[in-house]
């Protein structure tokens, strides 16, 4: 498209605009050009020809990696707007070919992420094959600002969080647990706070996990970090490696009652305030969601909480 453009006319296609605002939101070229699908030399090459073409800087590099200039949060606002109106678009067309088409931005927490979120999205998306969904996990505070800017369309947060003036609905509820090896000097208490266990050895997930973030900024406020010996990629895998005597663990109640079906692990309640997950959906407002999102959002307010399940030792008597 570029080749085309008179003289003097800066013009873009919806690829370039869409590297840009996912190298912007990552913060970084890599992993900008892997939320593309493009290779890191083709992606790097479509931002140097926009910055040739605009005849000025659209990015800052550091060692961290990239930050928009000013020109660059200019552009990245225009590129949200004209890519948000190519995908209403292509929505609008999908209703000649027989039903829903289009993409969905999700930004959710690590609890909704791995819990609640599979399931509900594997129905909805069955229903709908001309539907695809595009889900990045983050943490909640960063969800509530992100979903304001328009840079989701759905977020899912912990209720605790402030959404301002977005539009909330109900979402689920659980709650994190600390998980211990049966037999272990913890597992006869109903409750610990998580100041109580810093001392001991943790096995959790990988660094980048937002659960994960949350959890060490909670330690660090405490002063005494957590111990990680083993980071891992599901809380499934936390939970074989506390069977197998590693380290205790954080995990949703939910994972921890799944867990206890096969393995030998006692959940214990966290007393601290931030332990209890109720759940909420997040957007902009309805009329802003293009009909896709509208009718997720409705799908997944539809999904009812899971009724307890057997199997799972916890010492705390229900309220």
């Amino acid at each position: 498209m570029r080749d085309f453009c008179p003289e003097g006319v800066v013009q873009f296609d919806l690829t370039d605009l869409s590297l840009f605002r996912h190298v912007v939101e990552a913060g970084s070229i890599t992993h900008g050009a892997e939320r593309s699908h493009l290779a890191l030399a083709a992606a790097s090459t479509r931002i140097r020809n926009m910055e040739k073409s605009l005849g000025a800087p659209l990015l800052r590099r550091n060692r961290q990696g990239v930050v928009p200039t000013p020109a660059g949060r200019t552009l990245l606002q225009h590129a949200r707007t004209l890519l948000a109106q190519a995908e209403r678009l292509r929505e609008d067309l999908g209703a000649f070919t027989g039903g829903l088409a289009g993409q969905i931005r999700i930004l959710s927490n690590t609890n909704a992420l791995t819990e609640f979120l599979p399931e509900s999205l594997s129905a909805f998306l069955a229903q709908h094959p001309q539907v695809s969904i595009d889900l990045e996990e983050r943490l909640s505070d960063e969800i509530v600002g992100l979903i304001a800017e328009g840079v989701g369309d759905i977020g899912i947060v912990a209720g605790t969080v402030d959404t301002g003036h977005l539009e909330t609905y109900p979402f689920r509820s659980d709650r994190f647990v600390l998980v211990v090896p049966e037999g272990h000097e913890l597992a006869a208490r109903s409750e610990v706070s998580l100041v109580e266990v810093l001392g001991h050895d943790f096995v959790g997930l990988d660094r980048a996990s937002a659960l994960q973030r949350f959890l060490a900024d909670k330690a660090g406020r405490i002063g005494r970090p957590l111990r990680l010996r083993v980071q891992l990629r599901s809380f499934d895998a936390v939970c074989r490696m506390v069977e197998a005597g590693v380290g205790l663990g954080i995990v949703p109640e939910t994972t921890a009652r799944r867990a206890a079906r096969t393995m030998a692990i006692t959940a214990i309640h966290l007393k601290d305030p931030w332990a209890v997950r109720d759940l909420t959906l997040c957007i902009r407002s309805q009329k802003d969601l293009p009909p896709s999102a509208r009718q997720l959002v409705e799908h997944l307010r539809e999904g009812s909480q899971a009724p307890d399940e057997p199997g799972l030792h916890i010492g705390v008597t229900p309220e």
